[in-house]
């Protein structure tokens, strides 16, 4: 895969509006207090899917921060498969894949399942997150975002 097209900073300076609302979608569901840690797991799992190493990237230093374990970043992509994911978050995953793909819809089954663990308010916020995750997607992957650097302490010791 060749460099950059345009990075993510260039969006914010070429398109500051586009940039601002992307970003405002995005805070809603913490705004409304769902778990940042969740939101960040959410937002892996459509990254991979749809291929944004930006995002990807990103999201593996944002759920860090919140200390999510490696064990389980390293698993969202399997989650079916692994223990490590509460009956919440794997409502949530399976609502962010249906809600990433499309194809299918959302099946009854998923419906129900994000239903059991969310109130209405919840999964409406969730699903602007997964919107909002969306959106950065395409843009990541359209101009191949360079993903961001993990910070060494070196690095952070000396900034």
């Amino acid at each position: 895969m060749s460099h950059a097209r345009k990075e993510y900073s260039d969006f914010k300076v070429l398109a500051p509006d586009a940039y601002e609302s992307v970003l405002a979608l995005g805070g809603f569901a913490a705004k409304a207090g769902l778990d940042k840690s969740l939101l960040e797991l959410i937002k892996l799992r459509a990254s991979q899917i749809n291929g944004c190493a930006f995002c990807v990237q990103h999201h593996i230093l944002q759920a860090e921060r919140l200390g999510v374990s490696v064990d389980k970043l390293n698993l969202v992509v399997v989650w079916r498969e692994a223990p490590q994911f509460s009956s919440r978050e794997r409502a949530a995953l399976a609502w962010t894949e249906a809600l990433t793909l499309l194809t299918g819809g959302v099946s009854d089954e998923v419906y129900e399942q994000a239903r059991a663990e969310f109130s209405d308010k919840e999964l409406t916020y969730l699903t602007s997150a997964v919107a909002s995750i969306n959106v950065w997607n395409r843009f990541g992957v359209a101009y191949r975002w360079t993903p961001p650097a993990r910070q060494t302490q070196a690095r952070v010791a000396a900034s």
